[in-house]
C-alpha cells in the first residue's frame, strides 16, 4: 500500500430507518441536538465532560485530576478512590433496587435462579471473605475458568471487592491455553467448576485445570463449584469445594478503597503470533465507560429485562453482562448453554419466558438463526423486545434486515456496535432514540470518542474513501498496557499512526458522517492493484438466498497479485458447480467485475473463535496451501480446520 492509497469501497447500501418517535420521546439521549452537544463538548473539553460523567459513579475519595498525560500514557481520575464491586452492588442497596432482580439465570438443562441485588451482594461478600481466607491479597491475580453460572459473576465481583485482579478464561480452552495464561499472569488461585453443559454434553473443566496445573507452579489453591455433579479428582490441601467454603463465610466484607488506576482485570486476546495478548483494564475509567455506554446505547430503564448472549469469558460479557449493566442497576438475563439446545428455538423461548426487552447478540449468531429458518422465532411471542443490538464484527446488510424484520418486527431500533477488547466499551454505535440507522453501518462515534479514517501516512481521507480507523483522543476505558509487555502494547497499537490508537480495522465514512467498518486491515485483498474489503464481498455473497455465511480471503495469484477465495456455508442446498457459477455471477452483479471470486469453496462451517468471530487468517493459510503458525488457542472447533484441509487435498 502506498502512503496515500485507500481501500476501495464497493458496497452500496442506501436504506435508512429513522428511530420510532415513541422511542425517541423516552430515550436517555432523545435528540440530534443533544447528541451533537454532548459529542462536541467531549471533543473540545474531555476533562470537563468526563469529570461530569464521573458523577454517575460512587467515590470513596474525590479525584484530584480527571486526565493526566497524552495517549497512550493517559491516566484517569488520579487521586480518586473507588471500588467497582461497591458501584455494582452496595450503592443499589440504599434504593428500591435491593429487591430488584440483578441476575436471572437459566441453565442449559432448564433450572433457573434469580439473585436480587441484596442476594448478589451477600454472596459476593461471603466469597470475598473466602478468597481472603485462602491468602488472596490486593493485587494478586486470580484465574476464573468457569461455565456461565451465577458463581462466575459472584467471583468477578468478589475479586474486585478486595482488589484482586481477575483473568477470565473461556470455559472451553485447552489445558495448555489455561497454563499459558496462568503463567503469564502468575495466577495465585484458580476458580473453576466440576464441569459445564454445552449442547447436552458435560464439559470437564476441573480435569482441564488439573492438567494445566502440572505446568502452572504459581497456583496455590483451586476452588471448585459443583455444577454437573460429575466425578472429579480433589487434591488435598490444594482443591476446595465452593459450597464448603461458603457455608461458614461471613456476609460482612467492606469494599476496599482502591486507586482509580488500580488494575481491574486481565483478558487475553489472540494475536497474530503464537502468544496471546494480556489486555489490562483499570478500575475507574473502565467502569465509567461501561456504565455510560450501557446507559446511552441500550437506553436502560428501571423496568428493562436485558440480555446479552455473549459468554462472560469475552470482553462483551465483562462489559455488558457484568460491569456496565450492574453498575446501572439493571436486571440481567444470563444463559448457560447453546442457542440450539434442545432445539433452535431456545433463545426465543427465553425471550418470551423472561419478557426480554433488550437483546444483544453477534452477527454470526444472527446468520445461524437465518439458516435455521423463520419458523423458530415465529413460534414465540417476541413482543416484549424494544431494542436489538449486534456486536463482534460488521453485520452484512441482509442479516441486518432479517434481524429488523423477523426479530424486531420492524419496530425495534438496532444498535450495531463497534468496539474491541482493547477499547473496553462501545466506541461507535447508533443511539436508538436519535440515529437513523443504515443496515451494515455502526453509524457515528459516541461522546468522548474522536475517530478518523486515514492513510498509512496519517492523512485524513475524504468521504467514501476507505482507510485505517484510528482514535485521535484518549478515552477513559481504553486499555492501559499488555500485561508484562508494555513494549508490545506500544508496538501493536501506537506505532502505525503517530499519536493515534490504531484499531487494526479498515473503514470509510459516508457523506452523512456514518462509519462503515470494512473488517481487519490484514483482511484487505490487493486485486490487480485495487485494495478491496473482504467484508464487502462476504456481504454480497450472503445476500444470495442460498448462502448462510461466507468468509473471504486473499491468496497468491500469479497475474492479479492476490486472488479472491470464498468459503461459503449454504442454508441447506448441496454445493454444485452450477451454484458456484451462479454465486460468482451474483458477486459480479452486486459489486462489479473487479470483485469476481476466483474460487468458491463450499464448507459445512468455517473456523471461528469461541466468541463467534471468523478466523480469516487461518483461512488465508488454507487458501494459500500452507501450514499455519498462528495462535489457535481461541479456536472453537479444531476439526473444522482438518476438514477444510482434507477437502483441499
Amino acid at each position: 500500500m502506498s502512503e496515500n492509497a485507500s481501500i476501495e469501497s464497493v458496497l452500496q447500501e442506501t436504506r435508512t430507518f429513522p428511530p420510532p418517535s415513541t422511542f425517541s420521546a423516552q430515550a436517555n439521549i432523545g435528540s440530534e441536538e443533544e447528541y451533537q452537544e454532548l459529542w462536541q463538548r467531549a471533543k473540545d473539553d474531555p476533562a470537563g465532560f468526563w469529570g461530569d460523567m464521573a458523577q454517575n459513579l460512587s467515590w470513596f475519595q474525590p479525584y484530584e485530576s480527571v486526565m493526566d498525560g497524552d495517549m497512550p500514557n493517559t491516566k484517569w481520575f488520579t487521586g480518586g478512590k473507588i471500588n467497582v464491586s461497591y458501584n455494582c452492588l452496595d450503592r443499589h442497596l440504599e434504593t428500591d433496587r435491593r429487591n430488584k432482580a440483578a441476575i436471572i439465570w437459566e441453565g442449559e438443562t432448564g433450572e433457573t435462579r434469580v439473585l436480587r441485588y441484596q442476594d448478589l451482594h451477600r454472596e459476593v461478600c461471603k466469597f470475598a471473605n473466602v478468597l481472603k481466607g485462602l491468602g488472596v491479597e490486593t493485587g494478586d491475580r486470580i484465574t476464573l475458568y468457569m461455565p456461565m453460572i451465577p458463581e462466575l459473576t459472584i467471583a468477578m465481583l468478589a475479586c474486585c471487592r478486595i482488589g484482586a485482579v481477575h483473568s477470565i478464561i473461556f470455559g472451553g480452552f485447552s489445558a495448555d491455553a489455561v497454563a499459558d495464561r496462568n503463567n503469564d499472569a502468575q495466577a495465585k488461585l484458580v476458580i473453576t467448576a466440576d464441569g459445564g453443559w454445552r449442547r447436552g454434553k458435560e464439559i470437564p473443566l476441573k480435569a482441564a485445570v488439573d492438567a494445566s496445573l502440572e505446568k502452572s507452579p504459581s497456583v496455590e489453591n483451586v476452588v471448585v463449584v459443583r455444577r454437573t455433579g460429575g466425578d472429579v479428582d480433589m487434591v488435598p490441601d490444594r482443591d476446595h469445594w465452593y459450597h464448603d467454603l461458603m457455608q461458614g463465610a461471613s456476609a460482612d466484607c467492606d469494599a476496599v478503597e482502591l486507586d482509580a488506576e488500580h488494575p481491574l482485570f486481565i483478558l487475553y486476546t489472540s494475536g497474530s503470533t503464537g502468544k496471546p495478548k494480556g489486555v489490562l483494564h483499570t478500575s475507574a475509567g473502565y467502569l465509567l465507560g461501561t456504565t455510560m455506554t450501557s446507559k446511552w446505547v441500550f437506553d436502560l430503564k428501571e423496568d428493562d429485562t436485558y440480555w446479552c448472549t455473549a459468554d462472560i469469558g469475552w470482553i462483551t460479557g465483562h462489559s455488558y453482562i457484568t460491569y456496565g449493566p450492574l453498575s446501572n442497576g439493571a436486571s440481567v438475563v444470563m444463559y448457560e448453554g447453546a442457542p440450539n439446545w434442545p432445539d433452535e428455538g431456545r433463545f426465543w423461548e427465553i425471550v418470551e419466558k423472561y419478557q426480554v426487552s433488550i437483546f444483544y447478540t453477534a452477527p454470526t449468531a444472527i446468520r445461524a438463526f437465518i439458516k435455521w429458518g423463520d419458523q423458530w422465532p415465529e413460534k414465540y411471542d417476541l413482543s416484549s423486545l424494544r431494542l436489538l443490538g449486534t456486536v463482534g464484527e460488521p453485520i452484512n446488510p441482509e442479516a441486518w434486515m432479517w434481524y429488523h424484520q423477523v426479530i424486531g418486527q420492524e419496530r425495534c431500533p438496532i444498535v450495531d456496535t463497534w468496539w474491541q477488547t482493547e477499547t473496553g466499551g462501545i466506541m461507535i454505535s447508533p443511539l436508538p432514540g436519535v440515529t437513523p440507522t443504515k443496515p451494515g453501518s455502526c453509524a457515528r462515534p459516541l461522546p468522548g470518542v474522536v475517530p478518523d479514517i486515514v492513510t498509512e501516512a496519517g492523512e485524513s481521507l475524504d468521504a467514501n474513501q476507505g482507510g485505517l480507523l484510528v482514535m485521535t483522543q484518549p478515552w477513559p476505558h481504553m486499555l492501559r498496557t499488555l500485561y508484562g509487555d508494555h513494549d508490545r502494547f506500544l508496538e501493536t497499537y501506537f506505532s502505525t499512526i503517530d499519536g493515534c490508537y490504531f484499531a487494526g480495522d479498515g473503514a470509510r465514512r459516508d457523506d452523512d458522517g456514518y462509519i462503515w467498518v470494512m473488517g481487519r486491515v490484514d483482511d484487505v485483498i490487493n486485486v490487480s492493484g485495487h485494495r478491496l474489503s473482504t467484508m464487502e464481498v462476504e456481504s454480497a455473497l450472503v445476500a444470495h438466498d442460498k448462502v448462510a455465511e461466507a468468509a473471504v480471503v486473499g491468496f497468491p495469484h500469479e497475474i492479479k497479485g492476490e486472488g479472491i477465495c470464498c468459503f461459503v456455508t449454504l442454508k441447506g442446498d448441496d454445493g454444485t458447480d452450477e451454484l458456484k457459477k451462479e454465486l460468482i455471477q451474483h458477486v459480479r452483479e452486486q459489486i462489479g467485475a473487479l470483485a469476481t471470486p476466483d474460487q468458491i469453496r463450499f464448507a459445512a462451517s468455517v473456523p471461528k473463535t469461541r466468541s463467534g468471530k471468523i478466523m480469516r487468517r487461518l483461512l488465508r493459510d488454507i487458501a494459500a496451501g500452507r501450514e499455519s503458525t498462528q495462535d489457535t488457542t481461541t479456536l472453537e472447533d479444531y476439526t473444522v480446520l482438518a476438514k477444510l484441509r482434507a477437502e483441499e487435498e
